[in-house]
């Protein structure tokens, strides 16, 4: 409660104003900069950056020329590659063949590029990468989420550099201890052992940085509305929010979750049934093999679970995190709405008690005060705050498969499925 007198001695109770706290969307006003231009440097050079990145992985599909000059890479290192040391390259017959594990992850392998790369290739051309990763529209957002975005995006490549330098490395003795025991069957001299060894490394990381690629990028927008939602929590602070103004922000940002699980729907499921499939495979062949498992027979085997799992728990997690928040959105709501609600009642109660004991002014007593309650109207009302709860109550999930919410429960059950079958190929194996 703020009093202040007046010349006439009249003292006005201004009731609501003492609680009022600058709302988000006042902050937000009055640091309405865009990010981009306060801090061009960090945004250009991360783009430049990716687009960088995405040229070195031919992905580049601004004109015919490299348009042709990414298909023709796509081809060559995806199913040229792989294929020919499949039926080309082979182990002397004195040594055991380690075959059983490295011609199967050929085939997830290039699996797995290719959903990444026609899911890439189709997002460019209809999209551009600035509309892809939504900053077309993120002058539409607080300076916070803009900041926050940025950081994101310059995360991203230690993300991809954390994933592709390791596994590269590991990969790298594996296939120097691999050539220089394998013979291929084309009699070319050893210029042409040094040869495959080279496009076998170029293969392997042209199919790995697609895969990653593609899960980094779907993991990028899914921060973004990460602090969107972060951005919509702070909407709900202090009494003066508006009902209105969040459904609006809501609004915008499902239509860009709808967008983006849209986008990703076709290569998240595939690469789950691609990573499946390869992983039980794989389990199966190595419970059954006579041979010993080592480094140089299964060493293609480690290498490639570590970077599909990797990649796709990438994915989930973003995704997940992005359902626990438009979830969670319907619990801060409500709390709004029942303290706005509270509030709403106290006041009408204390502007009834106050009339009450306020004493009349009588004409002898010429020096008494008079006491006015001036209450601040509330910005929306019951029933507006009621229909936004309802509202969000039916409209709190995130990132979609076809109509499934991808959320934590869909996690914990993908899990029991993949120990499910685990533990039946064990059973099959050790009975």
């Amino acid at each position: 409660m703020k009093p202040s007198t007046e010349s006439n001695n009249t003292i006005i109770i201004d009731i609501g104003s003492s609680i009022r706290s600058p709302s988000f969307v006042e902050k937000d006003q009055q640091l309405n900069i865009p990010l981009l231009l306060r801090q061009p440097s960090y945004a250009t050079h991360e783009l430049q950056n990716l687009r960088t990145t995405l040229q070195c992985c031919a992905l580049d599909h601004s004109s015919f020329l490299t348009k042709l000059v990414s298909y023709v890479v796509f081809v060559f290192l995806t199913i040229t590659v792989p294929l020919f040391t499949s039926l080309f390259v082979h182990i002397p017959a004195s040594q055991l063949d380690p075959f059983s594990f490295n011609k199967l992850l050929q085939l997830p392998q290039s699996a797995l590029a290719i959903f990444a790369f026609f899911t890439l290739s189709r997002f460019f051309p209809s999209y551009g990468l600035r509309q892809l990763l939504f900053l077309d529209v993120l002058q539409d957002d607080s300076i916070n989420v803009r900041r926050g975005y940025t950081r994101h995006i310059q995360k991203a490549f230690r993300y991809l550099a954390c994933m592709v330098l390791p596994s590269f490395i590991v990969e790298l003795v594996h296939k120097i201890i691999f050539f220089s025991r394998v013979e291929i069957s084309v009699p070319c001299g050893t210029l042409l052992n040094w040869v495959v060894f080279v496009l076998v490394l170029l293969s392997w990381v042209y199919r790995t940085g697609l895969f990653l690629l593609a899960c980094v990028i779907f993991r990028l927008t899914c921060e973004l509305q990460i602090l969107r939602f972060e951005g919509l929590h702070k909407l709900f602070e202090g009494r003066e929010s508006d009902a209105n103004t969040i459904f609006r922000e809501h609004v915008r940002i499902r239509r860009q979750l709808w967008i983006t699980s849209h986008r990703y729907r076709f290569f998240i499921i595939s690469c789950l049934v691609t990573i499946t499939v390869s992983q039980l495979t794989s389990l199966l062949l190595v419970l059954e093999s006579k041979s010993d498992t080592t480094f140089f027979n299964s060493g293609d085997l480690v290498i490639c679970s570590a970077v599909q799992l990797c990649g796709f728990v990438l994915c989930l997690t973003g995704a997940a995190r992005i359902t626990h928040r438009a979830q969670g959105i319907v619990s801060i709501a409500a709390k709004w709405h029942m303290v706005m609600t509270n509030a709403s009642a106290e006041s009408d109660q204390c502007k009834g008690e106050t009339s009450e004991v306020s004493p009349s002014p009588s004409a002898t007593d010429s020096e008494s005060s008079e006491i006015h309650i001036s209450v601040t109207p509330q910005p929306c009302s019951f029933h507006t705050r009621q229909a936004l709860v309802t509202y969000l109550h039916h409209n709190c999930g995130g990132i979609t498969l076809f109509g499934f919410v991808l959320d934590r429960g869909l996690l914990h059950t993908l899990f029991g499925f993949e120990l499910s079958m685990v533990l039946w190929i064990l059973s099959m194996v050790v009975v």
